[in-house]
Parts: C-alpha cells; sequence; structure tokens
C-alpha cells in the first residue's frame, strides 16, 4: 500500500471514529412541532421537555438533570424553527435545572441532550 493511500486511510478511520464518539455522547435531536414531548436519557444525563404552541411562538419548557460524577455537564441544545438557539444546563451528579424558552414567529424547534 502506498504512503498516500495508507494516510488517507488513517485519517478517514480517525473522522469516522470521532463521529461515532460523538454520536455516542448526544441524544438524537428531537426536531418537532407543537405539541410534542420527548424523555431521552443517555449515560450520565437525562432530560424531559414539552413544545407548546400559543399567541404565535413556540415555547419549550422542561428540566435536565447531570446524573453521573464524571466532571461533566448535562445540557440541552435548543434551536428554534427561527435558527435562534437557546441552551439549559445542569452541573454536578444529582443537579436538576428547570428551563422555559419561547420562539417567536415559529411552531417548531429542535432539542438535543448531550453531555459537555
Amino acid at each position: 500500500m502506498s504512503a498516500v493511500r495508507k494516510s488517507l486511510t488513517s485519517a478517514l478511520s480517525a473522522v469516522l471514529l470521532a463521529g461515532g464518539l460523538a454520536l455516542g455522547a448526544a441524544a438524537p435531536a428531537s426536531a418537532a412541532t407543537c405539541p410534542s414531548s420527548a424523555s431521552p436519557k443517555i449515560g450520565g444525563a437525562e432530560a424531559s421537555w414539552t413544545l407548546r404552541c400559543a399567541g404565535g411562538k413556540v415555547t419549550v419548557s422542561g428540566w435536565v438533570e447531570d446524573t453521573r460524577m464524571d466532571g461533566k455537564c448535562a445540557l440541552v441544545r435548543i434551536v428554534g424553527g427561527n435558527g435562534v438557539t437557546k441552551r439549559a444546563q445542569a452541573c454536578n451528579s444529582g443537579v436538576r435545572e428547570h428551563f422555559s424558552h419561547s420562539f417567536a414567529g415559529v411552531n417548531k424547534a429542535e432539542a438535543r441532550l448531550a453531555l459537555v
């Protein structure tokens, strides 16, 4: 195998491995329209949220909890249908944070649970 081909194969393997690790650290995104809810769990974090529409806006409310003493924080990242991003974060095992974020002029949002 040529040196160039070995280098390309190694680089591709590294990218695939990194991508797989990134997917393992985050719950699948929940892109949804109103009304809907989700309760994702990943190793070290869990959350629950509800999407509601009223008055020309979508509101995402719920909680996020850090469930492991690993020095990482549980994070819910919410992207409204208008592209605006909001976050809710809980750090230290057993800590639960409640959140409520609204996005005007849309009827959908995408939320994702991750460890950071």
